[in-house]
C-alpha cells in the first residue's frame, strides 16, 4: 500500500521544507521529496535549494570574505593598521564556503527528524487523484496526500547557444565555485547576482565589466538609490555598460569572446577570462507533471495560484520562486507558513506589500514598500525624509558614510508608504521599516521611538523626523 500523508511538500528549499516543519508543528503528517544532489560528493539529495546550496547562503559566505580582503587592501591603512599587502587563497575561500553549506543542509535534516517530517528522496510529479487523496510520483514509489504543496523552486535563465560549462561560462552556480580569480571577468545581467558576484571577484583584484540590456541602471530600485549605486559602484572599479544587446559568444583556450551593440547600437566585443550569465530565472515546473492533474501555469510556466497561494485545484497548494511575485528565500518562507497554516485552518497571510529587498553589495541596498517614481505614477501625494549615513555618529566611527535613508510616507495619512536604505547594514536596517509598514505605522510613530545612541539606526529615526521637516542631526 502507498504511503499516505496529510501533506505532501514537493521540493525541499525555503519555502518547501519551511512548510514542512510548519505543517508538522501543527500536528499533521509530512513528507517532503527532494531529488537535487547540488553536487553532493555521495550523490543523496540536499535539502535547503538554491539558496542554501547555490545562491543565498554560499555567496554572503564569498562577499565576506572579499569585503575583508578589500578593508585590509585599502581600508585599515585610514585607521592606522598596517598588514602589508593581502593575499587571497581562493580555495581556502571556497572550502569555506562549501562547509558552511554543508552545516547548514545537515541542520536541516536535524530538523526534519526533530518534526517528524518524512523526506523522500526522489522527484515529486504527480500521477493522478482519487479518493479524497492527490497521488504523486517521487522516484520508483507512489505516494497518496490530502493536501499538496508544490515548492519547486526556479533555475537559472541561460543565454540562447550559449552552453554553461562552469569553468569559461557560469551561471550563479559555477559564479560561486571559480577556481581563481580571473584577471578579466564578464558578466551579462546587472541584477543582484550579477552585482553581487561582479563586487565579489572585481574586490579580489579581477576586472570586472557587466554588461546590461536595460538603459537604465536598478530600474527595479528608487531612482534615487539607483543613481548613488551606480556612482558608488563605478567609483569602486565596475564597469557598467547599460542598454546593450548580447550578440555572439564565443569560448576558445583563451577564454571568452562577447560581440554586443551597444546602446548607441554600435558593434563591440569584449575579451574575458570568464563570463557569468545572471539574467534572471525561470520556474521548475518542467517534470511537474501538471497536465496530468489539470494543474494550471501561466505563460511564463509559473503556476497560478491566489492571494493564499492556492492553485485551481482543491487540495493542491504552491509556494516560492514557482509562482508570481518577487523570487527570494524569505518571500517563498512567508508564503509557506501561511500555507501550513491555512491548511491547518489558522489564518496564515503573507503580505507581498512588505516583503523587503536586499542586495548584499558594498554599499549595502535594501527597501520595501513603493519607490518614488511609482507613486509619481499613480499620482500619490507624499513627502519625504532622506538622510546621509555621513550625518551619522556611528557611520563615521565605522568609516562606512556613502548612502543614505529614505523615507516616503502618505501625504496626507502619514502613513509609511516606503523605505529605501543604500548603507552600510541596510540589510538589517531595513527590518524596522518592514514591520512599521506591516503595521500600518506612520513616520511620526518612527520619529518618536527611542533609538540607541550612536548607532546606525538613528539614521532611519532622522529620516522620520525629515518627513516632517524636523530632523535634528542634518
Amino acid at each position: 500500500m502507498a504511503q499516505r500523508f496529510d501533506v505532501l511538500v514537493i521540493g525541499g528549499g525555503p519555502g518547501g521544507y519551511v512548510a514542512a516543519i510548519r505543517a508538522a508543528q501543527l500536528g499533521l503528517t509530512v513528507a517532503c521529496c527532494e531529488s537535487n544532489p547540488y553536487a553532493d560528493p555521495k550523490g543523496e539529495p540536499r535539502l535547503g535549494g538554491t539558496c542554501l546550496n547555490v545562491g543565498c547562503i554560499p555567496s554572503k559566505a564569498l562577499l565576506h570574505t572579499s569585503h575583508l580582503f578589500a578593508e585590509a587592501a585599502h581600508g585599515f591603512a585610514a585607521q592606522g593598521i598596517s598588514v602589508g599587502a593581502p593575499a587571497i587563497d581562493v580555495p581556502t575561500m571556497i572550502g569555506r564556503k562549501n562547509a558552511i553549506v554543508d552545516q547548514l543542509t545537515s541542520g536541516i535534516r536535524g530538523l526534519f527528524k526533530k518534526n517528524k517530517v518524512t523526506l523522500l528522496k526522489g522527484h515529486g510529479a504527480f500521477a493522478g487523484g482519487g479518493e479524497g487523496a492527490w497521488q504523486v510520483r517521487v522516484g520508483e514509489e507512489t505516494v497518496a496526500a490530502g493536501q499538496v504543496i508544490v515548492a519547486t523552486g526556479s533555475r537559472a535563465r541561460h543565454l540562447p547557444g550559449v552552453p554553461v560549462d562552469h569553468k569559461l561560462v557560469c551561471d550563479n552556480a559555477g559564479a560561486l565555485d571559480i577556481d581563481a580569480v580571473p584577471k578579466r571577468l564578464a558578466i551579462v545581467g546587472a541584477g543582484v547576482i550579477g552585482l553581487e558576484m561582479g563586487s565579489v571577484w572585481r574586490r579580489l583584484g579581477a576586472e570586472v565589466t557587466i554588461l546590461e540590456a536595460l538603459p537604465d541602471f536598478l530600474a527595479v530600485a528608487d531612482a534615487d538609490v539607483a543613481k548613488e549605486a551606480a556612482k558608488l559602484f563605478r567609483k569602486q572599479g565596475l564597469d557598467i555598460r547599460l542598454g546593450v544587446t548580447i550578440g555572439e559568444v564565443k569560448t576558445s583556450k583563451k577564454g571568452v569572446s562577447v560581440a554586443y551593440a551597444d546602446k548607441t547600437g554600435a558593434a563591440q566585443h569584449l575579451e574575458a577570462d570568464r563570463l557569468i550569465v545572471s539574467i534572471g530565472r525561470v520556474p521548475n515546473t518542467d517534470g511537474l507533471a501538471a497536465e496530468v492533474v489539470g494543474l494550471k501555469l501561466d505563460e511564463r510556466g509559473r503556476v497560478e495560484v491566489d492571494a493564499h497561494c492556492r492553485t485551481n485545484l482543491p487540495g493542491v497548494w504552491a509556494v516560492g520562486d514557482v509562482v508570481r511575485g518577487p523570487m527570494l528565500a524569505h518571500k517563498a518562507m512567508e508564503e509557506a507558513v501561511m500555507v501550513a497554516e491555512r491548511i491547518a485552518g489558522q489564518a496564515g497571510h503573507c503580505n507581498l506589500d512588505t516583503i523587503p529587498w536586499v542586495l548584499y553589495t558594498s554599499p549595502e541596498i535594501a527597501w520595501v514598500g513603493r519607490t518614488e517614481q511609482q507613486l509619481k505614477a499613480d499620482g500619490v501625494t507624499y513627502k519625504a525624509g532622506r538622510i546621509p549615513f555621513a550625518a551619522n555618529g556611528r557611520a563615521l566611527g565605522m568609516g562606512e558614510t556613502a548612502g543614505f535613508v529614505k523615507m516616503l510616507a502618505d501625504a496626507r495619512t502619514d502613513r509609511i508608504l516606503g523605505v529605501h536604505v543604500i548603507g552600510a547594514n541596510a540589510s538589517e536596517l531595513i527590518a524596522e521599516a518592514v514591520v512599521a509598514m506591516e503595521f500600518g505605522a506612520a513616520s511620526e510613530d518612527l520619529a518618536r521611538i527611542c533609538h540607541a545612541h550612536p548607532t546606525l539606526s538613528e539614521v532611519m529615526h532622522e529620516a522620520a523626523l525629515a518627513c516632517d521637516g524636523r530632523p535634528l542631526h542634518f
